[in-house]
């Protein structure tokens, strides 16, 4: 089993590429290499390959990534499957995930999240759980943004050390990771974690 995540960033000619383009890429170089593990196409869209475990968290990382500028968003489709066909390209490769993923993002609507796998109900559920976070990351500002990315990143981190970090007060970190729904977002990673164990 492996997880695909297609993606396109959402108002990309808003900001100048030059500035979101490294950190996305410095972002997808963490998962593995280019262009077998990740691919970056039409100048705004990219497909990704991950475990299924990483998947989510991978997806969030790249949500905060993208929305520490103030314009931009990202639409993203996990798709959860097998690879039966595996290429020098991601883009290239084939499988139910790939289908999954591509369809996934082919129905997103008002969505900028969702995933499908072989489960139909751990779709619903899932899906139902990223609609709801959606309310809370839709009103992420840009420093929200970098704080769940570097607390996603180490989630043993202390508020103090997150404070000298990003030179912020430790009552400030704690009640900016309050509004940004950190502790909501752990919750829903480990709920997902627990859930994909099970079934894969």
């Amino acid at each position: 089993m492996i997880a695909v995540i297609t993606g396109d960033i959402i108002n990309s000619r808003a900001e100048d590429v030059g500035v979101w383009l490294p950190e996305l890429k410095s972002e997808l170089k963490k998962i593995g290499s280019d262009p077998k593990d990740w691919e970056i196409y039409r100048g705004d869209s990219f497909q990704l390959k991950t475990t299924p475990e990483q998947a989510l968290k991978i997806a969030l990382v790249l949500k905060t990534v993208l929305k520490q500028f103030k314009t931009l968003d990202v639409r993203m489709a996990i798709g959860i499957g097998e690879e039966s066909y595996t290429s020098e390209k991601v883009t290239e490769a084939n499988g139910s995930a790939y289908i999954n993923s591509g369809e996934c993002f082919e129905d997103l609507k008002k969505q900028t999240l969702a995933i499908k796998t072989p489960w139909q109900e751990f779709n619903i559920v899932l899906n139902l759980v990223l609609d709801v976070l959606e309310l809370t990351i839709n009103n992420w500002t840009p420093n929200y943004a970098l704080l769940i990315k570097e607390s996603l990143k180490d989630t043993s981190v202390t508020q103090k050390e997150l404070a000298d970090r990003l030179d912020k007060k430790q009552s400030n970190i704690s009640t900016s990771l309050k509004k940004a729904g950190f502790d909501e977002i752990l919750k829903i990673l480990d709920y997902y974690n627990t859930q994909i164990k099970k079934l894969c």
